[in-house]
């Protein structure tokens, strides 16, 4: 996997972390463990930010750069779909008419949940 900046300062948030997981499918996922990374086309939290979803508390470990072409079914596992082809198809259902590009970039956001 190329994680193109990943030690270096990252650009500023595009977006807050309170959008960072919105749909309802998806925080079911995150609450159940099934999803542990999100997507986005921006920047939406720093490493060490804490996301809040019905009332249980998440902190972004990791943030980088990834294209489209190097998701694997293990991105896709942590995403909460067993291959890339299924999370590809569930994207394209949120998104009518974007482009599947290779090499379009995306933010990867990973977080585990906070321990009491």
């Amino acid at each position: 996997m190329t994680t193109q900046n990943e030690n270096a300062a990252l650009p500023p948030k595009t977006c807050s972390i309170e959008r960072l997981v919105t749909m309802e499918a998806d925080v079911k996922k995150v609450l159940a463990g099934e999803k542990t990374a999100t997507r986005r086309n921006g920047r939406y939290a720093d490493p060490g930010e804490i996301m809040t979803l019905e009332g249980r508390q998440f902190v972004v470990e990791k943030v980088y750069s990834q294209s489209l072409g190097e998701l694997t079914d293990d991105d896709a596992r942590r995403e909460g779909f067993n291959t890339v082809e299924e999370y590809k198809q569930s994207i394209l259902s949120y998104h009518p008419g974007m482009p599947w590009l290779p090499q379009m970039r995306v933010w990867v956001h990973e977080f585990s949940p906070v321990q009491d």
